[in-house]
């Protein structure tokens, strides 16, 4: 089955394995809200297990908002989560009630056994060097989304991160943003690992290496496509998860041609996370729209990913 809270909204994940337990980390809201427009501004971050990716056990909550001057004192957003010397960090986004929620920044979290989480403060903020501010114009300032890795060749850590470019048109300064460190605890923005021009932004990014080839996988909905792109031939209004691809893991990567990975006009599954499980490829989304055409607010369960031939990747979609 898949991951549905009777009494809350689920929607962005991230998966960390320990073990043969397969933790998932999401966002939550209570559905008690009513609209579920609401739930951005009232998210807390909620943890289950699994070992089979189908049936999950709920554990208390991972994070909540913090307090006063804190930066996540409205909500705390999407992130990821990896182990270094045995200890597990959270990196995850962050904004504050003193702007109102329109600034995002990115904040770390540690613990031992993936319970109990001690929150470490804010790690990173977007640089004006290369990465859009607040005052540039849009509605908020894109820096959330965490994904962090490790190179082992370097002893480096990386963070791709949901981010726009300061240049170009308004709509389509989407990129996936880059920032480094030695100790997980200071990081530098360097410049963007995509180039902008395609999209509003480019959501949930998750670097993997599948069929031969880097990829960042990444979402959006139908409507966050620039005019540049609308105005080309054969396009598609579609939202979902699709994929970039490059030559390293640093990129420079680029959207992959034809139709979405995971696609539609309504998005109805979204933020899609790759997992390799029991040595086989899964992808897991959380769905949007239901088949009411309400919104759906849970997990989905895993969808077999293909590689073909030609390295090129298939997820086998429920009908």
């Amino acid at each position: 089955m898949s991951l549905a809270l009777p009494d809350r909204w689920v929607w962005d994940f991230w998966l960390a394995r320990d073990g043969a337990d397969v933790h998932v980390f999401y966002l939550q809201a209570p559905k008690s809200l009513g609209d579920p427009d609401l739930r951005h501004r009232n998210a807390t971050v909620g943890h289950a297990v699994s070992r089979d990716l189908r049936g999950w056990t709920v554990l208390p909550d991972a994070l909540g908002p913090g307090e006063g001057a804190d930066f996540d004192s409205l909500a705390t957003w999407t992130g990821s989560v990896m182990r270094h010397d045995g200890v597990w960090h959270m990196f995850y986004t962050g904004i504050s009630t003193a702007e109102d929620g329109a600034v995002q920044r990115i904040g770390l979290a540690t613990s031992t056994d993936l319970i109990t989480w001690t929150k470490q403060g804010v790690v990173l903020e977007a640089d004006p060097r290369w990465y859009e501010r607040l005052h540039d114009g849009f509605r908020e300032e894109a820096w959330r989304d965490p994904w962090v890795w490790h190179e082992p060749t370097t002893g480096r850590f990386h963070m791709l991160l949901t981010a726009r470019a300061n240049h170009g048109p308004l709509d389509g300064r989407g990129v996936v943003g880059h920032a480094v460190s030695d100790d997980l605890r200071t990081w530098e923005a360097l410049p963007p690992v995509s180039e902008p021009g395609e999209f509003l932004h480019l959501e949930v990014p998750q670097l993997l290496h599948l069929g031969g080839a880097w990829r960042v996988a990444f979402c959006l909905t139908a409507g966050d496509h620039s005019a540049a792109r609308r105005g080309r031939p054969g396009f598609a209004a579609e939202g979902g998860t699709h994929i970039l691809t490059g030559p390293g893991p640093l990129g420079p990567f680029h959207l992959d041609d034809g139709p979405f990975l995971l696609g539609d006009p309504d998005a109805s599954l979204y933020a899609g996370r790759f997992v390799e499980h029991d040595g086989a490829w899964f992808l897991l989304a959380w769905e949007n729209v239901d088949a009411d055409g309400a919104f759906g607010g849970r997990i989905s369960n895993p969808m077999p990913v293909v590689v073909r031939d030609d390295g090129s990747i298939e997820v086998l979609r429920p009908a």
